[in-house]
């Protein structure tokens, strides 16, 4: 199952493969369907190098992504990185390609000099909770409606 996954970077001549995929996650934060904006906007954050994509493909297919925005540490002084995004389709979920993709922005961050990675979660998604604290992220402190996790980089 997992052996034809391939994870892989993508560029602004590719941002077609995690539109679709862009538009899903949305949709599972309770926004509404556009794949208009979606495309807009996974291709300004592209063209604009704002952002790092990784898309999971089955055999060319795309089942799932993850985005990362850069935060910069002026005490640290480095380039860090939030994983905001991380979705992966439905009929592909408990195969381990959230974990992939994960641990992809991981080595990726660890080879661009960072110290670490955080994202944020919503309060009630338990299954993304379950996988960050399995792959040892720490828990820094709930809000109302995301926790906020965050994992150093060796």
């Amino acid at each position: 199952m997992m052996s034809k996954i391939e994870i892989k970077r993508i560029d602004e001549k590719e941002a077609n493969l995690v539109v679709g995929l862009f538009n899903q996650y949305r949709m599972f934060y309770g926004k509404f369907s556009d794949l208009g904006m979606a495309k807009a906007f996974i291709d300004a954050r592209l063209e604009n190098n704002e952002s790092v994509i990784f898309v999971a493909l089955d055999g060319g297919k795309p089942v799932g992504f993850t985005q990362l925005y850069p935060k910069y540490s002026s005490a640290r002084l480095t380039k860090n990185w939030i994983l905001n995004d991380l979705f992966v389709d439905a009929d592909y979920r408990k195969q381990g390609i959230g974990e992939k993709l994960v641990k992809t922005a991981m080595n990726f961050a660890r080879t661009q000099g960072s110290t670490f990675v955080q994202l944020e979660t919503a309060v009630d998604n338990f299954t993304a909770q379950s996988l960050y604290e399995q792959i040892g992220f720490v828990k820094q402190g709930p809000d109302e409606e995301f926790l906020l996790y965050k994992i150093e980089i060796k």
